[in-house]
């Protein structure tokens, strides 16, 4: 579990780096708080405050694709084999797909929700996190789509719960520290735009991997490697 875990987060974290989230950020905190670049940085805790509600408005719709394909999982149970190697596809054509070898068009464009402003009410961004999942999951779609296949090969829908929220986290985490630090994060992202392809194939490749595995029945293997390493981490498992 905690090799799934760590493969959620870093895919949260790639999610992030992607060439159709990282450039709106910007504008979506921006857009949230009611503040131009310049104020955001006289108002941080009112950013902070908002940019957490939006992290846990997309988080809630995350966290509840996963209770679903977790759901179909424990259905197929008596399927569990088929389910496994299913899942282990669905991943390499997803990490096939990033990586350019295949070109899955539906996956790449987004489709966005514009939604009235009611900036002052705490309650907005929560409801424009929601609709930004929805919104961009054609676009980050090989990646959450890899973590949904992950999820659905789960022995229980918590498991899967747990994958999602580990996914949201490395999503959120760098989107609230690139509000509160609004200044830093318009400085890095200059000069991040050349490394765009290089974490784009880094996530492909890893997702392969990963699907290598789970296609194999190997993760096990992998998971207990790490534990063996890293004793420590049985207390997380």
């Amino acid at each position: 579990m905690i090799f799934k875990l760590a493969i959620a987060f870093g895919a949260g974290f790639i999610s992030f780096l992607s060439p159709c989230v990282l450039p709106i950020i910007p504008g979506y905190i921006s857009y949230i708080t009611g503040k131009n670049l310049n104020e955001i940085q006289q108002n941080r805790r009112i950013v902070l405050l908002k940019t957490i509600t939006f992290a846990l408005g997309f988080s809630f719709v995350f966290i509840l694709l996963g209770i679903a394909a977790s759901f179909i999982g424990n259905v197929l149970i008596f399927f569990g084999k088929e389910l496994r190697i299913a899942a282990g596809i669905i991943i390499i054509l997803f990490s096939l797909n990033l990586l350019g070898i295949l070109n899955f068009n539906f996956l790449n464009q987004d489709k966005r929700f514009e939604i009235g402003s009611y900036k002052d009410n705490y309650f907005f961004p929560f409801i424009v996190g929601a609709a930004f999942a929805f919104g961009w999951t054609p676009c980050i779609g090989p990646v959450l789509g890899s973590i949904l296949a992950l999820s659905a090969t789960e022995a229980t829908i918590v498991n899967g719960v747990i994958l999602l929220s580990m996914y949201s986290l490395g999503l959120a985490i760098p989107f609230i520290l690139s509000g509160y630090y609004m200044t830093v994060f318009l400085n890095s992202k200059k000069g991040f735009g050349k490394y765009y392809n290089r974490v784009t194939i880094t996530g492909g490749v890893i997702l392969l991997i990963t699907g290598v595995l789970i296609l194999t029945n190997q993760i096990q293997v992998i998971s207990y490697y790490i534990l063996t390493t890293f004793p420590f981490l049985t207390n997380f498992g």
